[in-house]
């Protein structure tokens, strides 16, 4: 029998890794979860900030991290330079201060292309997936194990499920849009 369900959840795990990428995106305030996608080259292995620090917003426009253990100070200063974020810390001791300044009209609109780049991956990805539901009804439907009525109604759920969750992407693309963009 066909799991239209193992179908959705896979869907719903795409819009939360889409979620939780866009939430790193950096707006114009201060954001721990900016840090989330930042890898740090340390125990040898790599690990996000936040297993190796304390992150706080104690203002709109600043990130604190408090380092835990100060040999890590430089290599979670060289990561977040490297990163995509362009900040540049202040290290005071095992407090290192993360000025986050005011976006430009040029960043703000680059930003919205990576936006929608990303919102345009994510609906891809719900693409595939409905095809590999629609591949698996097919074969379903060619061994005799679901009727042409059961194919339909299975179709169309997956293309409910698509839909939905592709109106989701638009929805949370425009969102962050505005965002960007209110100064």
């Amino acid at each position: 029998m066909f799991d239209d369900n193992s179908y959705k959840m896979k869907m719903s795990k795409t819009i939360e890794v889409f979620s939780k990428e866009l939430s790193s995106l950096r707006t114009g305030r201060a954001n721990a979860s900016m840090l989330d996608l930042i890898k740090v080259d340390v125990y040898g292995q790599k690990m996000p900030i936040n297993q190796l620090a304390t992150i706080t917003t104690p203002e709109a426009r600043t990130i604190n991290i408090q380092v835990w253990d100060i040999n890590n100070i430089e290599l979670i200063d060289s990561a977040i330079k490297k990163s995509e974020l362009g900040l540049n810390p202040q290290t005071d001791g095992q407090l290192m201060r993360l000025p986050i300044p005011d976006l430009s009209e040029e960043r703000r609109i680059e930003i919205k292309k990576i936006i929608r780049s990303m919102g345009e991956k994510c609906k891809i990805s719900i693409r595939n997936i409905r095809r590999d539901a629609n591949d698996e009804i097919k074969k379903l439907l060619k061994s005799k194990d679901i009727s042409e009525d059961d194919e339909k109604k299975f179709e169309k759920k997956i293309q409910d499920y698509t839909d939905e969750n592709i109106n989701i992407i638009d929805e949370k693309v425009s969102v962050k849009e505005k965002e960007i963009m209110t100064i």
